[in-house]
């Protein structure tokens, strides 16, 4: 899955010259956090909600709401966004994972995406989040089962064929390395909720079951 697949490209964005007042109004009218600053259609700068809010004044100050939305008109981007601010961004064609070690690593929640110098879309966390649902979710009655294995070759296809051979479907399967344990975890979800029988040939070929969840309702999953 690739950014582009996520990104949201109904992108709003401001100058350097658009007011405080007037970023807060738009992330508030449109349910957004962050705001790309463009400058004849080039990225320069991004401002978050915090960013604003950190820049407003006070909730405690002695200044009547004429006073603060007069400020908060008055004072623009410009006056609060650091000069030569170095935007983190990302390409479309990048996978899914990698815009989320990016902002990992970075401590970020969004990426504004940049392809040939242009501003294609924006990634946020939420965007991450409904990724990982649909790849690790499944949309109907299912059994999922959490088993360990041994570093091996083979491994995976030797427990995709034991589940074939009893004429189960898999609907969907992840694994990843579990430090501690020092094994791979495999999560399988199978479209059946009755694996007694599977659980005892898994169990029979050697492999640790972690845990078992029979899921009828696709929503706890």
């Amino acid at each position: 899955m690739k950014v582009k697949d996520r990104m949201s490209t109904d992108v709003k964005t401001a100058t350097m010259e658009t007011s405080l007042l007037e970023a807060l109004h738009m992330m508030e009218e449109h349910g957004i956090r962050r705001i790309p600053i463009m400058d004849k259609n080039k990225l320069v700068g991004i401002v978050t909600l915090s960013d604003l809010n950190r820049a407003a004044p006070s909730p405690v100050t002695a200044l009547s709401i004429h006073e603060i939305n007069y400020l908060l008109g008055k004072t623009k981007l410009r006056d609060i966004v650091p000069k030569k601010q170095k935007v983190i961004t990302i390409g479309s064609e990048n996978y899914i994972e990698t815009a989320a070690k990016v902002m990992r690593a970075h401590n970020i929640s969004g990426l504004p995406v940049v392809d040939d110098g242009r501003l294609v879309g924006i990634v946020t966390e939420t965007n991450i989040f409904d990724a990982l649902i649909d790849i690790l979710g499944v949309h109907q009655a299912h059994s999922r089962l959490d088993l360990y294995v041994p570093d091996g070759q083979g491994r995976l296809a030797e427990i995709t064929g034991i589940i074939a051979r009893m004429g189960i479907n898999i609907l969907n399967a992840v694994a990843y390395y579990d430090e501690k344990k020092g094994l791979y975890k495999v999560i399988i979800r199978v479209e059946t909720l009755e694996t007694a029988d599977l659980l005892e040939e898994l169990k029979s070929h050697g492999y640790e079951i972690d845990s078992v969840l029979v899921v009828e309702d696709s929503e706890k999953s």
